[in-house]
């Protein structure tokens, strides 16, 4: 799923209020970062994901790949922090304007 500006802009107002629900740090994405995302998108469908800041990481090429990872869509990339969203099929919260 691919979204729109309009869609985003949504996602971003929603994740303001967010509270942070993951931590990446220093060594990058592994597979438990991986998995503590996955178990929190049975709750949510909406993500902030916090990055701790390191000279050698890219904080973009980190979201993508979390993004990748976990089967999600990047929304924004904001200082350290990343705000992620993947459809929930079953029980879907978000409603988008239209």
């Amino acid at each position: 799923m691919s979204l729109t500006g309009k869609q985003r802009r949504h996602l971003r107002s929603l994740g303001n209020r967010l509270r942070v629900c993951a931590v990446i740090g220093r060594a990058g994405v592994n597979k438990n970062n991986i998995t503590e995302i996955k178990d929190a998108f049975i709750d949510s469908e909406l993500l902030k994901i916090k990055l701790i800041k390191s000279e050698d990481t890219d904080r973009k090429e980190i979201a993508q790949a979390v993004a990748k990872k976990s089967g999600s869509e990047l929304v924004q990339v904001l200082g350290q922090t990343i705000l992620i969203y993947k459809l929930n099929e079953v029980k879907s919260e978000i409603k988008f304007p239209k």
